[in-house]
């Protein structure tokens, strides 16, 4: 069961993290990064942030990209919230693949 704290900043990192990889894909034509959730440690630790990337043939790729820069991203991050939080959680990414669970099924269901 998740607290109403950390919910709430569940929903802080999720909105700024999606706008640091919309900053950053925007420089980058034909890929989109999206934060589909971010699920935060009861002791407010490590945050878990799955990411959505279209398409999803670059996602492994994206993916390996962000975890290489995964510290200059919680330093963006601990910038923009550094008045909200006193500690910015550790970010952990994985890929959300429930878009391509959704598309599977569509198709097998097509058939």
């Amino acid at each position: 069961m998740e607290s109403t704290r950390q919910a709430k900043i569940s929903r802080l990192l999720q909105k700024e993290l999606s706008e640091i990889f919309r900053r950053q894909t925007a420089k980058t034509h034909g890929v989109i990064v999206s934060v589909s959730g971010v699920r935060v440690t009861p002791d407010l630790s490590i945050a878990k942030v799955y990411l959505s990337v279209f398409p999803s043939e670059h996602s492994a790729q994206v993916l390996e990209n962000i975890k290489a820069s995964e510290k200059t991203v919680r330093y963006e991050l601990a910038q923009i919230v550094r008045f909200q939080l006193r500690k910015v959680p550790e970010l952990q990414f994985y890929l959300d693949d429930s878009l391509d669970y959704l598309e599977n099924i569509d198709r097998l269901l097509a058939k």
